[in-house]
């Protein structure tokens, strides 16, 4: 009889050969088979490649990947020493066609948000680098417009992914409605996470917040955080907008109002930027104890989505 311990591990080990990347695949593949890195060293050897433990290392946390001859000759090797399928590693260090009618792999937050050099001058406060090691896998978030149509704040339930080793915090960024006081805006920590630095620019009305994990992880782990932004401070509301830089991952947005103030009108849209014309418009309506809208996106694509109302 297989064990479950073994049949999780090669089940793990299926989903990292057949999705990557390949770091990932071949930390799981010496974990699988219980082989420590001075083992296979010395088994390579055996077969005439000599690999320092340094650079097996280094491929397994990612931090380098095998580009020379030897190296690739090395990794076939691997696959024969770790019992995998021919070419389960080396098809991993392939890089993927891209289709020239297909979008781009990412947006710019200069192309999403017309605030872009705030946000970036306040990441940088932060030593945030674009990608973060993370990538979304589910986010549902709860936007509330309170008795005087202004934006009264949102919640979140993140699920994300690390696609690096080490990862240890998200950087939330809000941007306020028009006349907004960042300095005054409230930053909660509500599951998994607690909140670290906060800056914000009062021109902008932009405010960039620290939410740190309670642990590290590792390529391939997800986490789950919940957070949140008491605002109030600006004027009317008459949209909630989420850009996003990378693609992938579910997006849901439900905005609720207060019963005493409610739009007459609501509609979701979309925008490849933030100057791009409006696109995928389509009518939405109030429904529920508590009225609200909201909109589901299965696979997220780079650019910009959203729920805009009018008032009477």
């Amino acid at each position: 009889m297989v064990r479950t311990s073994t049949r999780d591990a090669e089940a793990e080990l299926a989903q990292a050969l057949r999705t990557g990347p390949f770091h990932l695949a071949l930390r799981t593949a010496l974990t699988a088979r219980g082989l420590a890195l001075h083992r296979v060293q010395r088994r390579l050897a055996q077969r005439g490649v000599t690999v320092g433990v340094t650079s097996l290392s280094y491929w397994q946390q990612g931090a380098r990947r095998p580009r020379r001859p030897e190296s690739l000759r090395a990794v076939r090797l691997l696959e024969e020493i770790l019992e995998l399928p021919a070419q389960a590693l080396t098809r991993l260090l392939e890089p993927v066609a891209r289709p020239a009618s297909e979008r781009p792999a990412a947006r710019s937050l200069r192309a999403l948000m017309d605030e872009a050099r705030a946000v970036e001058r306040l990441l940088a406060e932060l030593e945030t680098p674009a990608d973060g090691g993370l990538h979304t896998v589910c986010h549902l978030e709860h936007v509330h417009i309170g008795a005087r149509r202004e934006l009264r704040g949102r919640e979140s339930h993140h699920v994300v992914r690390a696609h690096r080793d080490g990862v240890d915090r998200y950087v939330a960024i809000h941007y306020g409605d028009a006349g907004c006081d960042p300095a005054r805006i409230g930053v909660r920590a509500t599951e998994n996470c607690r909140v670290g630095r906060v800056r914000w620019h009062a021109g902008a009305g932009v405010l960039v917040a620290e939410l740190l994990f309670d642990t590290r992880l590792r390529c391939g782990e997800t986490y789950l955080l919940g957070y949140a932004f008491d605002d109030g401070t600006g004027g009317q509301s008459s949209e909630y907008v989420r850009g996003f830089s990378f693609a992938g991952g579910q997006y849901v947005l439900q905005v609720r109002f207060d019963a005493t103030a409610l739009p007459v009108r609501c509609r979701r849209f979309s925008q490849a930027t933030a100057n791009a014309p409006r696109g995928g418009q389509e009518e939405l309506t109030l429904a529920g104890r508590h009225p609200g809208v909201h909109l589901v996106e299965s696979a997220v694509r780079p650019g910009i989505v959203g729920i805009g109302w009018d008032w009477s």
